[in-house]
């Protein structure tokens, strides 16, 4: 097939080499460049005769860019949540979204234990004053942390990843409790975790882990009653979507000693900039976004959204896909 004749596909993000090999011989690529927080200049040029887009979660896919691509038939996201896309937009454009569910549970449970024990022991706080001098000898109340063993943890939201981070939480001897839109008596069984209401479980549990995608409801859904409502030993971990969680709430509640600390690997904005004043306090650990970073979890994302893409340009049914009605 001549090259002019292959569909073309505007890929948000330039990738490691490799990832997108499966799309050589099927499609035309431009590329933008490796860090844009907005479709790029290059590519926006090219949006009227784009065939496909292949997007990461920075991109804002609204109403205003479909307008200037009528010939879109598929937009794919190398991404589990797709916050980022106007659904309704597409849909009644006739276009399929691809996600990349699935490939990432078990790097973003990961993620969530390391950021729970590291919040837990006061390891960033413990490191710091290692290297700093602060370490003048062994002391019985130096660094004192929380204990897991025989605490509560509250899982919000128990889809893949919230399953995921319980079987791990078991092998510390944590309690399970979970908050879901709907019980889930097979994971209670199989997990001996138990549903509570919301405004229960921010009560009782000791450690406080969110795994809610983002939509209307879940909007600064721990805001600042419910983070009034917490332990003041409470930890909060969320590696869901920073928005689920009121950053000046969560601020004001760290400052004046309503919850004990917060472990983020997203915030409100993304990213959070430098001048953040929750970046100067102690009880508050951020990371960037990492939940799913690890090479082999990223590339098998990217490969699923090459699928998705693929599928997309012959007309065919999307293997995993976000807005299943299009169809």
């Amino acid at each position: 097939m001549a090259t002019h004749s292959l569909p073309l596909v505007l890929v948000t993000h330039t990738l490691p080499a490799g990832w997108l090999d499966s799309l050589k011989n099927s499609c035309r690529t431009l590329t933008g460049p490796q860090d844009a927080t907005v479709l790029s200049l290059q590519l926006s040029e090219h949006l009227a005769d784009a065939d496909g887009l292949f997007a990461l979660l920075t991109i804002r896919v609204d109403q205003a860019l479909l307008d200037q691509a009528p010939r879109i038939r598929v937009i794919s996201n190398m991404a589990v949540g797709v916050d980022n896309i106007d659904l309704e937009a597409c849909t009644r454009r006739g276009i399929p979204v691809g996600n990349t569910p699935g490939v990432l549970t078990n790097g973003t449970a990961d993620l969530t234990m390391a950021l729970l024990l590291s919040a837990a022991r006061r390891l960033v706080a413990a490191s710091t004053d290692a290297r700093q001098g602060r370490w003048q000898t062994w002391s019985p109340t130096g660094w004192l942390g929380a204990d897991l063993h025989g605490a509560t943890l509250g899982i919000v939201g128990m889809g893949k990843i919230g399953q995921a981070v319980a079987e791990r939480a078991q092998g510390f001897g944590l309690r399970l409790v979970y908050s879901n839109p709907t019980p889930r008596p097979e994971i209670e069984k199989r997990l001996g975790a138990s549903h509570l209401p919301l405004s229960d479980l921010l009560r009782q549990s000791d450690f406080i882990s969110l795994h809610t995608p983002l939509t209307a409801d879940t909007r600064g859904l721990i805001d600042t009653a419910a983070l009034k409502s917490m332990k003041p030993n409470a930890i909060l971990v969320n590696t869901s979507r920073g928005q689920v969680v009121d950053a000046q709430a969560l601020l004001q509640a760290l400052q004046e000693g309503w919850i004990a600390a917060a472990a983020l690997d997203v915030t409100d904005p993304e990213p959070l900039p430098p001048s953040h004043p929750l970046y100067n306090l102690p009880n508050c650990l951020i990371v960037p976004h990492i939940g799913s970073a690890t090479w082999n979890t990223r590339q098998r994302m990217a490969e699923l959204a090459c699928e998705n893409l693929l599928a997309g340009l012959k007309g065919k049914r999307l293997p995993y896909c976000a807005n299943p009605e299009v169809y």
